[in-house]
């Protein structure tokens, strides 16, 4: 993790404590490729270093809802998926991600993908059962209508999906299933009431909230806070070392790290020692500024 997962932990952890709720930590390990047992156990570490106790999940699937990690649970997926296909709203798509960009208009230049609907079936939905047997990627079609609902931090938004992105993939062709479907099935599943994180996945809760609906289940209520940037307004990442809690964790104390999220949050005025317990008497979503980006300096 970096300075910006734990800005975002730090405040989820906060909310839940203030409301005398539960935290959950789920490992979201869908991406084969890119997730590794060691980078959990990591993970964990550093949120217990900071003081950052779950109530429920992590490797070892504390808690009656498990397991936590999502690589475990294809089951679940596999009947939220049986039980979308049973809508008539699915069907194969054998687009590579190539062709999708090579059919965008020229102006839509901010890496948003919108789907042409290239594979659709050429019937209005309900699609006929038999089209999901062709082989391919899961694809949800999307109707052409807004939904509106209100974020913690960034108040109203209403967003139109045929718009904003078109009909979105539930399984890859690969068999690896798309983060919209699994974050809610496993929100569903696990009770979970509220959702913190980075603004850049402001909009991906408009998605998620049309498949609650189909599933017949209640969306939580959703938080997004400011993407945390460097001095330059660059966007942090695994690359910068020295955000990382690997570097972090040789040069500051807990406190400090706490210290630099309340700047960063609001919550003070600037940057010095904090305990969590200081910072829980201080949380007001009200002070959460709704801003695309916040900068720091170390």
């Amino acid at each position: 993790m970096h300075l910006g997962n734990i800005y975002t932990a730090v405040l989820s952890w906060l909310s839940a404590r203030s409301a005398g709720g539960r935290w959950l930590l789920r490992i979201e390990d869908l991406d084969p490729q890119r997730s590794k047992p060691e980078y959990a156990r990591q993970i964990e570490d550093d949120l217990q270093w900071l003081g950052l106790e779950w109530d429920e999940g992590g490797i070892g699937n504390k808690g009656t809802n498990g397991p936590y990690v999502q690589s475990l649970r294809n089951d679940f997926y596999n009947e939220a998926l049986e039980k979308l296909k049973a809508t008539g709203l699915t069907y194969p798509c054998r687009c590579r991600r190539a062709d999708i960009m090579a059919s965008q208009a020229p102006h839509q230049s901010d890496g948003r993908i919108v789907y042409a609907g290239t594979c659709r079936p050429a019937a209005a939905p309900p699609f006929p059962a038999q089209c999901t047997e062709i082989r391919g990627a899961t694809r949800l079609y999307v109707p052409d209508e807004e939904i509106t609902f209100c974020d913690r931090v960034f108040g109203k938004q209403t967003v139109n999906l045929a718009r904003h992105c078109g009909d979105f993939v539930l399984r890859r062709a690969d068999g690896a299933w798309a983060y919209q479907l699994a974050v809610v099935v496993d929100d569903a599943a696990m009770g979970v009431t509220e959702v913190v994180r980075g603004c850049d996945l402001l909009l991906s809760s408009v998605q998620q909230i049309y498949l609650y609906g189909l599933l017949g289940a209640d969306a939580p209520e959703f938080a997004h806070l400011p993407l945390v940037c460097n001095e330059n307004g660059i966007r942090l990442s695994k690359r910068d070392s020295g955000v990382g809690m690997a570097e972090l964790r040789t040069r500051k104390s807990p406190q400090q790290i706490l210290g630099l999220v309340a700047a960063m949050a609001g919550l003070t005025d600037k940057p010095s020692d904090i305990s969590l317990d200081e910072l829980l008497g201080l949380f007001n979503w009200e002070k959460i500024k709704a801003q695309e980006q916040t900068n720091i300096t170390i």
